[in-house]
């Protein structure tokens, strides 16, 4: 027999309820990097879900070159001067994953010094971008995701759009090649959009001690309203793995590490012409 409407709405406030009961008693395990699943899929996921799916109408492919175990160290581009880009994939794969898979995000220093959002990082999985404790996730059979390019990213006029920044001195690369870990290249399009930022006021900036203040065709002028992101369309296209288990006693070579690094983010500039090339508008369907 069908369940009535009434069956249904019964059986979500019963599991509310004990999600509650669980939560107010402790009944719940965090990791050693403060990693709370129950709450991820519980709260977070489900938010990051209308963003993704319907907000920004995400599709997703290539997913089948993320391993259904072990570990794999996944590296991004980043853009959107607030990096939704990093929750955005790592919910849109969880979800479109067979296994289900969890994306454990590596994040600035400065995500973790600011108050609510650093425990709201933490229990969904991330930690700070150093190569102990990416080496620790790695080490342990998780995904890692990181975004090399960092603030210069995220912090870049419009005009740059899709234009990767500089990868760092390639850490990410040394880390995977320490665990032998398999690199899978990801492009991300939709991010420029959401807040095309049109000028930073570095006085400013340098005033707050942030990286940058943006200033986009709704910011500051809105005020809160200019935090709504604008609804771009959005691909994330996953590419095949690059392997390193037959270059971990190169970890340590500048040179090993920089041709990897640079292949990595050749790999995703040229994936990100292409997702381009079939989004010709931005705000489309």
């Amino acid at each position: 027999m069908a369940d009535r409407p009434g069956d249904q709405w019964d059986r979500r406030v019963a599991n509310g309820l004990a999600f509650l009961r669980r939560r107010l008693a402790g009944d719940y395990e965090v990791d050693e990097f403060g990693f709370d699943p129950e709450l991820t899929d519980a709260v977070f996921h489900p938010l990051l879900r209308l963003l993704y799916r319907d907000w920004f109408r995400t599709e997703v492919s290539g997913v089948e070159h993320v391993p259904g175990d072990g570990p794999a160290l996944v590296v991004g581009n980043h853009s959107g001067t607030v990096a939704l880009d990093a929750l955005i994939l790592s919910a849109a794969l969880h979800d479109k994953h067979p296994a289900r898979r969890y994306l454990r995000l590596l994040g600035a220093d400065l995500v973790f010094r600011m108050p609510v959002v650093s425990e709201i990082a933490r229990k969904t999985g991330g930690t700070v971008a150093c190569k102990p404790d990416a080496e620790r996730l790695l080490g342990g059979g998780d995904l890692v995701g990181v975004f090399p390019e960092g603030f210069k990213g995220i912090g870049k006029l419009y005009a740059d759009r899709y234009k990767l920044q500089r990868f760092g001195r390639g850490g990410f690369v040394s880390a995977a090649l320490r665990t032998g870990t398999p690199i899978v290249p990801v492009a991300i399009v939709g991010g420029e959009e959401i807040y095309p930022m049109l000028a930073d006021i570095k006085p400013l900036a340098r005033l707050l001690k942030l990286p940058y203040f943006p200033v986009t065709p709704t910011f500051p002028w809105l005020g809160p309203l200019g935090m709504v992101p604008l609804p771009s369309k959005w691909l994330i296209e996953f590419c095949p793995p690059i392997p390193t288990v037959h270059l971990t006693d190169s970890a340590d070579d500048p040179l090993v590490v920089f041709n990897l690094a640079d292949q990595v983010r050749e790999t995703i500039q040229q994936t990100l012409h292409t997702l381009l090339e079939r989004r010709p508008d931005p705000f489309g369907p």
